[in-house]
């Protein structure tokens, strides 16, 4: 009975069994509070997304014109009228209107959760597939479980915003380049590269996972044949030919509405961070111990980083990959901590690596060093868990009902000043374009279309000077709507 137990547990059907488990899983836990309103965290970064795919939906798709209801130039600096939207390329909003449009029993925003869900598990099989390629079936099991179960990756992988998927087109291009290294099939590389190409279209910064791709190729032909083989020259200025063209062209595109583009040097270095003792606790202490390893799951991980026995460094020149970009990117990374989702699939691969280590070393007390580690990852699940719930909550539902009482009783082509400190989560409550806070007069932004003020901060020097000189439509202990159009005599 015992050797039959044990020949299913080394079984293809018990693999089978456990991956088909942590994915389900995995979908199941992001069904969490999927019917929140976008007033959640992040809620700003992520009604601009939803607002892109809205008016895909009202308006048709234009892949090459995105807009949102920001009509504002408060992100760019430049006054946007037609409320030009020119960041990512566009596939998950065009996906998003699609089936919304299609299946409008189901909302906007929740398709759009759904969009998000299905990319974070396509992402964790076929981290699964590298991870089993590269340190062992258990090794690609425990990368998709945490990956899907980091809490972390649980909120920002049921979010309203292109990243995941950015994330998902780059872990496919790189495990089709790593089968492509152990094949040599020609129609791999054509996948790595047209994936790649998707993924910097969507986000730029995944550029970094260059760096395994360049290993896992150096490590198949070797610096030196590689620059005697004229084949292999070839093979890859077509293939970064294909990843890079694309982007360039998008963005030279994109350079002609400069009205569309927000500001991003910032994003680098513009607050001077990089490399000093802030910048060292937000990404060290802060972000990676605290926030998505839940302190102890510090444990694995370092084993992670340490396990060479294996004679294969892909996790350690990932990490360098990442490393390098949240050094490049160090002002987002330290501002914001969405920016980590990119490195979410390497440190799953690291912790996966260093449990299945600490599992299996011999020259620890096996008793102690498999408590440890169950504890580590247990600690860090709590942990974690501790720091995101807070993240679902919505916090100020009070400009759901104010949004919602605007597209009740105004028209639909009306324009809004829905002031929330430059957050257009309330903008986008009403269903309406129009301006998320004041950054002009109020009669210049009158004069520029707007017709109704709403507002959930009674008190404000601003609201109560335009409810003086103008007619209040609706004012209650939570909003108020003021018609813009009509002064009061």
């Amino acid at each position: 009975m015992k050797n039959k137990v044990i020949q299913f547990v080394k079984s293809k059907y018990f693999e089978y069994i456990i991956i088909s488990i942590i994915l389900i899983l995995g979908f199941v836990v992001r069904l969490y509070k999927i019917n929140n309103p976008i007033a959640d965290w992040h809620s700003w970064r992520q009604a601009d997304t939803a607002s892109v795919s809205r008016i895909y939906l009202e308006k048709g798709i234009n892949l090459l014109l995105p807009r949102y209801h920001d009509v504002s130039g408060i992100q760019s600096g430049i006054k946007n009228p037609e409320g030009i939207r020119m960041v990512e390329f566009p596939f998950y909003n065009a996906l998003n209107a699609i089936l919304a449009g299609t299946f409008n029993n189901i909302s906007l925003e929740v398709w759009a959760r759904l969009i998000t869900i299905s990319c974070a598990i396509i992402t964790a099989f076929f981290l699964y597939l590298i991870g089993k390629r590269v340190l062992g079936t258990w090794t690609g099991l425990l990368t998709a479980f945490f990956y899907l179960l980091v809490p972390y990756n649980i909120y920002f992988t049921r979010v309203i915003l292109p990243d995941p998927m950015g994330v998902m087109f780059g872990v496919v291009s790189l495990w089709s380049f790593l089968e492509f290294t152990r094949s040599d099939k020609k129609y791999l590389l054509i996948t790595s590269a047209i994936f790649f190409a998707m993924a910097l279209l969507i986000k730029p910064y995944l550029g970094f996972y260059l760096f395994p791709i360049i290993y896992l190729a150096l490590k198949k032909y070797g610096m030196k044949s590689f620059f005697k083989n004229k084949k292999l020259i070839i093979g890859t200025i077509i293939y970064l030919a294909v990843v890079f063209v694309p982007f360039f062209i998008w963005r030279g595109w994109v350079a002609k509405f400069p009205e569309g583009i927000p500001f991003y040097k910032w994003a680098f270095n513009g607050n001077l961070i990089r490399f000093k003792p802030s910048w060292w606790y937000w990404i060290f202490g802060e972000r990676l111990g605290h926030l998505i390893l839940g302190s102890l799951g510090i444990v694995p991980f370092i084993f992670g980083v340490l396990n060479t026995k294996v004679k294969n460094l892909f996790v350690q020149v990932f990490l360098g990959g990442a490393l390098f970009y949240v050094a490049a990117v160090a002002g987002a990374n330290v501002m914001h901590d969405y920016y980590q989702i990119l490195t979410i699939p390497v440190i799953a691969l690291a912790l996966a690596s260093g449990a299945v280590y600490l599992w299996k070393a011999e020259h620890f007390n096996v008793f102690l060093r498999r408590i440890v580690l169950v504890v580590s990852i247990g600690v860090m699940l709590i942990t974690g868990w501790n720091q995101m719930v807070g993240n679902f909550n919505v916090n100020h539902p009070e400009i759901v009902e104010a949004g919602a009482e605007v597209n009740k009783i105004t028209a639909k082509e009306a324009l809004i000043v829905a002031p929330y400190n430059g957050d257009t989560a309330f903008l986008y409550q009403t269903g309406r374009s129009g301006w998320p806070a004041i950054d002009d007069s109020i009669d210049n932004i009158i004069a520029n279309g707007a017709d109704y003020y709403v507002s959930v901060d009674l008190g404000s020097p601003d609201t109560k000077m335009i409810e003086s000189r103008f007619k209040t439509i609706k004012k209650t202990d939570r909003f108020i709507i003021v018609d813009l159009v009509n002064p009061i005599k």
